[in-house]
């Protein structure tokens, strides 16, 4: 069998390589590989100007205290479930907050995008910011204390009028929009007892006794919504098959694969809209031996052009979580994200190279980005499992616009193990063994 010949690094130009002649030939991998990854060497320029530019309120009208119908003036208002409308409980009137983005942007003028902008809602979270707030009641005169770490708003205890915070302080706790849960509570329980009933097979036999899908809640987590304006430059190594051929050993044969080597460069101007990152550090930290966060990704995107500005009348009947993120700890984040974009964009100019491309370096200059907050409404399921040195809380998680549903369930590893010897699978019966030391 023989094995490729790596070519040393070739200086690789500014411009884009000429990709006709190729660097060396040599025999390739005795299977055909999609892509050869390896580790890039990532650069990242700032901004510029690297100095944040402080953004008006995009909620101009927004104030704490009483927030009143706009037909009757009573403060008993709810959301209406399955849209995103707010309900008088009083008079019945409805009506829709003002839509954050009333048009959605120009792909170009995304181009036009430079500097780092930063809305009220996105600003830093000042370290002596206090949890506790006191808001004077517009209605008697009583003043309500509310604590943001569990609620937004608050009744008054003399003359009953609801009391709400919309206004953004400097603890994260308002964010400049909000998306309404459009998917009931109702059709939650549905989706959380179709993901579970489908992995019952081999799940553990407690959970299955304990699982009650109706304790699902809802919550609504904290987003940082970014548009960007970027550029990217790849170099790399890519790889054309031009000979496939059998070679018989003894009463073996061989399948070997000749290929060409070419330095590969590409550079690519794009933009991003509404890219969404979490913005609280414990949803942020997919610790899988404790818990199994790394589920919220996966039942994104969410429709953020439809979120509205922020009333705090939204977070009536669910709970919420506040930002503990600034804009410069998501920002490695956002760039790793804008790294994975700009190679992606360039497959369709790789086709050539049948054998795969393998990046070596990597650069990314941010050319202007624009940040807003925004709380992304989540349907969500959590279950302790107990073990001998410790607990892991697995979690089914369903987006609260579009019902896309994923989670964790825990597993019965007897069930797996026998599967695994049933099959004929030692590999696996193996690994289930590991698991259970």
């Amino acid at each position: 069998m023989d094995s490729p010949q790596n070519p040393q690094p070739a200086q690789v130009p500014e411009q884009a390589a000429a990709e006709s002649q190729p660097v060396t030939q040599a025999p390739a991998q005795p299977a055909a590989q999609t892509t050869a990854p390896a580790q890039p060497v990532q650069q990242v320029q700032p901004a510029a100007p690297a100095q944040q530019v402080q953004e008006q309120p995009v909620q101009p009208a927004g104030h704490n205290g009483l927030n009143r119908c706009p037909k009757c003036g009573s403060t008993e208002i709810q959301p209406v479930p399955a849209t995103a409308n707010l309900i008088c409980m009083f008079c019945r009137y409805q009506w829709e907050e003002q839509q954050l983005e009333t048009d959605q942007p120009d792909p170009e003028s995304l181009f036009d995008l430079t500097g780092t902008h930063v809305s009220h809602g996105s600003s830093n979270i000042a370290p002596d910011s206090a949890d506790i707030i006191t808001l004077k009641c517009g209605g008697c005169g009583s003043e309500i204390v509310i604590d943001t770490a569990n609620a937004l708003h608050a009744r008054c205890h003399w003359c009953r009028n609801t009391l709400t915070l919309n206004a953004q302080i400097p603890n994260g706790a308002v964010p400049d929009a909000v998306l309404p849960f459009y998917l009931t509570h109702e059709q939650a329980v549905a989706a959380v007892s179709k993901f579970a009933s489908k992995r019952r097979l081999f799940a553990n036999r407690r959970f299955i006794k304990e699982f009650k899908p109706e304790n699902v809640l809802g919550v609504y987590l904290p987003y940082l919504v970014i548009d960007s304006n970027s550029s990217a430059e790849l170099w790399g190594y890519g790889e054309h098959l031009i000979r496939k051929y059998t070679v018989k050993r003894g009463d073996d044969t061989e399948t070997r694969y000749d290929a060409d080597v070419y330095q590969v460069y590409r550079q690519i101007d794009f933009t991003t809209d509404d890219l969404t990152i979490e913005s609280s550090s414990q949803r942020a930290d997919f610790n899988s031996p404790v818990n199994t966060n790394n589920i919220i990704n996966t039942i994104l995107p969410f429709d953020t052009e439809n979120a509205v500005v922020f009333n705090a009348n939204y977070l009536r009947g669910f709970t919420s979580e506040k930002r503990d993120q600034d804009v410069s700890a998501v920002q490695p984040q956002l760039e790793h994200q804008l790294l994975s974009i700009a190679r992606a964009k360039t497959n369709s100019t790789l086709s050539f190279y049948n054998r795969g491309v393998r990046w070596e370096h990597e650069k990314l200059q941010l050319h202007g980005t624009k940040w807003v907050s925004m709380h992304l409404p989540v349907w969500l399921y959590s279950y302790y499992e107990r073990k001998s040195s410790h607990s892991v809380v697995h979690y089914i998680a369903v987006n609260g616009r579009t019902g896309e549903t994923m989670g964790s369930v825990p597993v019965s590893y007897p069930r797996l193990l026998t599967a695994a010897l049933l099959s004929g699978s030692i590999v696996e019966a193996i690994a289930i063994m590991v698991a259970l030391l």
